[in-house]
């Protein structure tokens, strides 16, 4: 496999707070990485540096080996980088298809009328794996806190040149239906060739899903490798028991 996301020397600042530290980090393509610390470590920061939400203070992001450091959010998804965030971000008076459409519709050089048939025949398939199909043409409003997870995942894969999904706290606050959902849809999309950086705090999920897990403590990688290394590993038990940020 060769790196598709790699990251050389990284670091963001936020006044005198460094929340990522000379980070290098690499990922390969059709990997599904684990990225776990304490809370504070730097985790959402470096995905929101690769998905362009923050400009690296120092340091750079390549996809596919090409510099993308500094890239607005919309530029960077346009290469196929996709991400969640923690909180689902729906928008509750539309229904379910039609927030499931907005990706695939954002660029506005697209024939709508001419291609909206596929769009929605696509969206269907994906509520369909997401187990909400039924619920396609309700206002998203109606879904619990937990469901919101399901189409704002499922909506990332609306976007037809889909390389690399960053997942952040893709489990927090579901239920058991829906936490298995999840990993059924990162499991078949990942055998389809799509990449995955996995954010959690649900270690039982992240030693199922990741065969290499990347630890951040204090804004800097300590260990990367198996589940089984890193929990035997000291650095990470001090990270977590030790008030690590």
């Amino acid at each position: 496999m060769d790196t598709i996301i790699q990251t050389q020397d990284l670091t963001r600042q936020f006044g005198g707070l460094v929340a990522v530290n000379g980070v290098n980090f690499s990922v390969k393509r059709g990997e599904v990485r684990g990225l776990i610390g304490p809370n504070g470590s730097g985790k959402t920061t470096l995905i929101n540096l690769i998905s362009g939400v923050y400009e690296p203070t120092s340091g750079k992001v390549f996809f596919n080996g090409e510099d993308i450091s500094g890239w607005a959010p919309n530029r960077v998804a346009q290469k196929g980088i996709i991400r969640t965030f923690q909180i689902p971000r729906l928008f509750s008076s539309m229904t379910l298809l039609e927030n499931m459409l907005i990706p695939r519709f954002s660029d506005f050089t697209l024939d709508y009328l001419k291609q909206r048939p596929a769009a929605e025949r696509r969206a269907q398939e994906l509520l369909e794996m997401a187990g909400i199909a039924h619920l396609r043409d309700h206002q998203s409003k109606v879904l619990s806190g937990g469901q919101k997870a399901l189409p704002q995942m499922a909506r990332g894969f609306m976007d037809e040149g889909i390389s690399v999904f960053l997942l952040d706290e893709p489990f927090a606050g579901v239920n058991i239906v829906v936490k298995d959902t999840i990993m059924d849809l990162i499991n078949k999309m990942s055998a389809e060739g799509v990449t995955f950086i996995l954010v959690s705090h649900e270690m039982a999920s992240i030693r199922q899903m990741c065969q290499k897990v990347t630890v951040l403590a204090e804004g800097s990688i300590i260990i990367e490798g198996t589940m089984s290394e890193i929990v035997a590993n000291q650095q990470v038990i001090d990270a977590y028991l030790g008030g690590g940020a």
